[in-house]
């Protein structure tokens, strides 16, 4: 792709130029084997061509080529088949493929064909091989364009001629004319326009009604009317005859509507391609090979599909990660974003897990593979999003409600403008009425009302992909859009998820290391998540570790134990109270410490209060902007945890959350949900899809906080590939651009059809005097259609 040298971009300087590239995956592919990317094969003359000052290229069936020169530009878009003879032809679909539409994901085939409800060429189901070659639909509709327009401009030259000054029909004289007219326009007709025909047949017999009945019915009327008025135009009556007192033929109508017709699809079909890029894009993450270390040391490069679980792989600087797995050897930063969505360089050491896909920035790896093939992040997040692209979003039923009755009512008014300008329009009346019947069939266009939701999810979804924000379904994308409340959790949600020591508080007489010492080594027996921060914290502090005997855990209270001959307990003010210990003197300070947002434990040596420890677990640096965002997105935001109310207020309070729930189970937060219901809310609940599962079933949308290398992708909605509220302000940033497009792209169709159809039945000629041209009509329907596609492209782009 072409990339602004001024956007800030990655560049590598090399061979004294500077070389500017689109992301951080494409420089590290050309950092890794410049050779490869720096020069070209001319395909006509066979000359070497430098990629970056070329100054000719050409894209054919998704592939670019360069030349040396204008001139072998220019032979090989005349005939690009003569220079691609020995290419490989494109792999076939596997066996056992299936077929979807586009627009109607209900109607599945095993076979290729066209969609019984719209006529829409179906396309592949599942994930993409990224080897499928070109679309055979836009190859054959190109090739039936090109003839098409070959033929239709020397048709308008003929008949439109006159009215610019030039008379072409008088060289040839009015009946020649004709013959010529019928001559050029019939190829087109019976030829280029069979698919539409064929489609428009089928529609009939599967009485499902749609865009391709209009368009066959319009040039199909138009056609026959032309050949039965040339070939016995005595037939006629005086209303058909035009002033000359001949009977018009509109054979120039019916070619270059198909013309248009098969322009408008041409353009569809590139930009429906697009919306699958997002697909394709996170399939050429995954590198098609690997660096595999062999028992006896030596490596080699493998393809991808060799790889198994267990292997050893070299990761080099610049290369990404080929598979899931942890580091066995090595350190270094790991581009993670175009996985997580977040810009930052992940530090990666020897037992860190690694994602398929990621980026090596500087160090050398060595990483062992632990899954492969469909089991990687990346493959599960391709599929899902595979999937996501072909459901359905409620919002959709609208515009199926309005299809289901648009085409048959289109027909009637066409009907209808056929008999009141027979009836009542001016001379030749048969004529007018003629020309607003098939303005009419031309200019309805179902297909922009379908598209309008379909076109949006799929770019939707793919753009989500990129930013580490997965969607299972439309319908979550556009729940999500209207939810007013968000649930959340604390711990690893809102905090770090990783308590650390943060005071220790010695009582008078009791030295501050050894209190530590003590607290640290009774905690070594207990598997309470706040005991291993207590240990690691003392290790850091250079703290003694001693041994401890008569170790018990009191639930809900704390533990006690002997170390180094003294009777120790630490734990809760239930437990000292239990105990006999007074804890007057230190308990101001552990009141304060909880209102920081601390979890202050009191320690007793032989029945007297020696101290407190308190353990926090830090509030991630970018949540106090997170839930600034999601109140400025009109989300009231509620904190349900399991910590003390002290502690989870303190939490809140800081963050300026709205709402607390505190020592609540994770099967109460299902009860929360179902009170917030009923009274009235619509609830978006974030968990981490494995403990929180009937909570996120019973939300309105479930949001399943992953960890970018185990996603919990069935219980939720939406998936967040790394575990962070910025997460969920990029899909509440995502459901509301793309319900806000879906509602111009509806918006649009409904307005173009609700303008477009009188106007061609001629409601604007008593006033104006102006009927609408077949052929007006016909670039007016297939620009509908594209502007739809292209309104539903600039989510691609949007900001998250």
């Amino acid at each position: 792709m072409t990339v602004d040298a001024t956007a800030g971009k990655p560049t590598v300087a090399h061979g004294g130029r500077v070389f500017h590239f689109c992301s951080e995956s494409c420089r590290g592919k050309f950092s890794h084997s410049p050779e490869t990317y720096l020069e070209a094969t001319d395909p006509v003359c066979g000359m070497k061509v430098d990629r970056a000052s070329a100054r000719h290229f050409t894209r054919h069936e998704g592939q670019g080529f360069y030349f040396c020169s204008s001139g072998c530009k220019a032979k090989f878009e005349a005939a690009p088949e003569t220079y691609l003879g020995d290419r490989p032809k494109p792999a076939l679909m596997p066996k056992g493929t299936q077929y979807t539409c586009p627009m109607h994901p209900e109607i599945i085939r095993d076979k290729p064909g066209s969609c019984p409800k719209c006529g829409m060429a179906l396309e592949p189901m599942g994930v993409p091989t990224g080897d499928e070659g070109p679309n055979p639909e836009l190859v054959d509709f190109t090739r039936r364009f090109w003839v098409s327009a070959a033929l239709s401009i020397p048709l308008l030259i003929l008949t439109m001629g006159p009215m610019v000054g030039l008379p072409v029909r008088n060289w040839f004289g009015e009946q020649p004319a004709i013959w010529i007219e019928l001559a050029l326009a019939t190829p087109v007709v019976l030829w280029a326009a069979l698919p539409f025909f064929h489609r428009g047949w089928e529609s009939i017999l599967n009485r499902s009604p749609n865009m391709w009945t209009l368009i066959s019915l319009g040039v199909g009327a138009a056609y026959l009317y032309s050949v039965v008025a040339a070939l016995f135009p005595d037939v006629f009556p005086h209303s058909f005859r035009g002033h000359g007192g001949t009977v018009p033929v509109y054979f120039e109508a019916a070619a270059v509507i198909v013309a248009l017709v098969f322009l408008g699809q041409v353009l569809e079909l590139k930009a429906r391609e697009r919306t699958g890029s997002a697909i394709r894009a996170l399939l050429d993450l995954a590198p098609k090979t690997a660096r595999l270390i062999r028992a006896d040391g030596t490596e080699n490069d493998v393809p991808l599909e060799e790889v198994k679980a267990g292997d050893l792989l070299r990761i080099r600087p610049g290369d990404s990660v080929p598979v899931d797995g942890s580091v066995t050897e090595g350190r270094s930063s790991i581009d993670e974003s175009m996985i997580t969505g977040e810009p930052i360089p992940v530090e990666k050491s020897v037992g860190d897990l690694l994602t398929g896909g990621t980026l090596n920035r500087n160090g050398s790896l060595v990483m062992r593979a632990e899954k492969v093939g469909a089991d990687t992040v990346l493959s599960q997040i391709v599929e899902l999003v595979a999937k996501a692209q072909r459901s359905r979003a409620p919002i959709q039923g609208l515009a199926d409600r309005v299809a289901y009755y648009f085409v048959p009512t289109v027909v009637l008014v066409a009907i209808a403008a056929f008999v009141v300008w027979a009836i009542f329009g001016p001379e030749p009346s048969m004529i007018f009425a003629i020309v607003s019947a098939v303005s009419v069939l031309i200019i309805a266009c179902p297909c922009a009302l379908g598209l309008a939701t379909p076109m949006s999810i799929m770019t939707a979804t793919g753009r989500g992909a990129h930013a580490g924000v997965l969607i299972k379904d439309a319908e979550a994308l556009e729940r999500f859009a209207g939810v007013d409340t968000l649930i959340i959790d604390k711990t690893g949600t809102l905090t770090q998820g990783k308590p650390v020591l943060t005071e220790v508080v010695a009582a008078d007489g009791m030295d501050e290391g050894e209190l530590l010492t003590l607290a640290a080594t009774l905690e070594k027996g207990s598997e309470h998540p706040l005991a291993d921060a207590i240990v690691e914290g003392a290790k850091a502090r250079g703290a003694a570790s001693l041994d401890v005997g008569d170790f018990e855990a009191i639930t809900g209270k704390g533990v006690k134990g002997t170390v180094a001959g003294k009777a120790v307990a630490l734990g809760n003010a239930a437990m000292m109270v239990a105990s006999g210990v007074a804890i007057k003197p230190l308990e101001a300070r552990a009141d304060a410490l909880r209102a920081d947002g601390s979890t202050a434990m009191f320690v007793a040596v032989e029945g007297r209060l020696a101290g407190i420890v308190a353990v926090s677990d830090p509030i991630k640096p970018t949540t106090a902007e997170a839930i600034k965002a999601l109140h400025e997105s009109g989300l009231k935001i509620i904190m349900a945890t399991g910590d003390n109310e002290k502690t989870a207020k303190a939490v809140a309070a800081k963050l300026g959350i709205d709402e607390v729930r505190a020592d609540i189970l994770p099967e109460g937060k299902k009860a929360l949900v179902d009170e917030l219901h009923a009274g009235g809310a619509r609830i978006a609940m974030a968990g981490d899809g494995v403990n929180d599962a009937p909570a996120l079933a019973a939300a309105d949308v479930g949001i399943a906080m992953g960890t970018g290398a185990d996603v919990a992708m069935e219980s939720a909605g939406i998936t967040l590939v790394k575990g962070d509220l910025n997460g969920i302000v990029r899909a509440r940033h995502l459901a509301r651009a793309t319900i806000r497009n879906i509602k111009q792209n509806l918006f649009f169709a409904f307005v173009y059809n609700a303008l477009g159809v009188p106007v061609a039945a001629g409601v604007l000629y008593p006033v104006f005097g102006m009927l609408l041209s077949p052929m007006l009509a016909a670039a007016a329907m297939s620009l509908s259609s594209v502007s739809v596609i292209a309104n539903a492209l600039r989510l691609r782009t949007v900001k998250l």
